[in-house]
């Protein structure tokens, strides 16, 4: 349709249904409207599969970080304790949020990348008896890592305490079914892996949480108890809610059903990063990350050392192209990041490698091998 692609971690580039499903306007409280929200919760159920009975779907208006902080303030009791475990910008958020609404945290910084690990988890909850939940980021698009909640759930539970999880950007795409890994709740947002548009959140909570959660919320707004409460006896949201796009995620997630599920989405998204990263590898750009730790949803690259490469032109001569890439957040070396989610395939990202190559080419850049110490600092994980 002539629109660049959004190669970030969301928004993103969304289908000609998913757009065209928002031309309808929706009375919030009508019945049409109340059957698109119980359908909706439904299919996000069936997304958590054997153990979904014992889950409630709750959506609710806003930003990612809406959901995280209704999450945490719904379900981290007022006497608890949060551990969070941080390896870039979002886990520093959660962090910041227990301070602004007033409950005690503990805070894991691992830095720009590095993994929050199971046993350092363990340490810190045998060190601490009162801490009650940890919170962990399940793909950090800081960097793009896919951070290791299973260790982190068999040491959360392990050690008596629960476990709350962010899934903004990988939920819909990385499998997180409860029988196999273990948690009381995760969130997530419209505008990622299901492939919608920004407006809302949902929290998968488990039945037991929600319901002992009655009256803890700080918010009035952001109560998850409150909200699914309302849905449950009424089928509305408490508040107006963004109607056209619930339409646009419905859309959404019926797409997702028809493509294959989490399963097929996942592989999608793979293998536009496999194919997208061999390309970039080949012209000389260094990935922060190893296989190991890749997610499929965005990847972090090194800036070239040549002197004459420059992040700002370099993004605006692929935006030219028809690309937008996203910045880097790394504080110890310069870098960017090419999101791998949306409606793109593997022909599309061959398409970004060819417009890096131009781009390259456009700035007098010979080489796109990153400096010295962007390799030293990747030892660091590696070790």
């Amino acid at each position: 349709m002539g629109e660049p692609f959004l190669l970030t971690p969301g928004p993103l580039t969304t289908s000609f249904a998913v757009k065209q499903a928002m031309l309808k306007d929706w009375g919030s409280w009508d019945g049409d409207f109340r059957a698109m929200t119980a359908d909706m919760r439904s299919r996000l159920l069936d997304l958590l599969g054997p153990q979904k009975d014992q889950f409630e779907c709750v959506p609710m208006q806003g930003s990612g970080s809406y959901l995280v902080e209704a999450m945490l303030g719904t379900l981290v009791p007022r006497d608890g304790k949060l551990l969070v475990l941080a390896n870039g910008a979002y886990g520093l958020r959660a962090a910041r949020t227990m301070e602004v609404i007033g409950r005690a945290c503990h805070l894991l910084d691992k830095g720009d990348y590095l993994p929050p690990r199971g046993a350092e988890v363990a340490a810190i909850l045998a060190d601490d008896p009162a801490i009650t939940h940890v919170l962990a980021i399940h793909c950090e698009t800081s960097s793009g890592i896919l951070n290791p909640v299973a260790e982190i759930s068999e040491a959360t539970y392990g050690a008596g305490r629960k476990l709350l999880i962010d899934s903004m950007s990988a939920f819909g795409a990385v499998p997180m079914e409860p029988h196999q890994i273990r948690y009381e709740a995760l969130v997530s947002s419209a505008n990622k892996c299901i492939e919608g548009v920004p407006g809302f959140g949902f929290a998968m909570v488990r039945h037991s949480a929600l319901v002992a959660a009655r009256g803890n919320c700080h918010s009035l707004s952001l109560d998850l108890h409150a909200q699914w409460e309302t849905m449950e006896k009424s089928g509305q949201w408490r508040f107006t809610p963004p109607t056209h796009v619930v339409a646009a995620f419905l859309e959404a997630l019926k797409a997702h059903a028809a493509e294959g599920g989490v399963a097929a989405r996942g592989a999608r998204y793979a293998n536009n990063r496999d194919v997208m990263v061999k390309g970039m590898r080949e012209l000389g750009f260094e990935t922060l990350l190893d296989e190991r730790w890749l997610s499929p949803i965005i990847v972090t690259f090194f800036c070239p050392a040549d002197e004459r490469f420059e992040f700002a032109r370099f993004y605006g001569l692929m935006k030219d192209k028809g690309f937008i890439i996203y910045p880097g957040k790394l504080t110890v070396v310069d870098s960017f990041r090419i999101g791998c989610i949306g409606q793109m395939d593997e022909a599309i990202m061959c398409r970004v490698v060819g417009a890096a190559r131009e781009s390259l080419e456009e700035m007098g850049v010979t080489s796109a091998a990153p400096p010295a110490a962007a390799l030293e600092e990747r030892k660091k994980l590696n070790a």
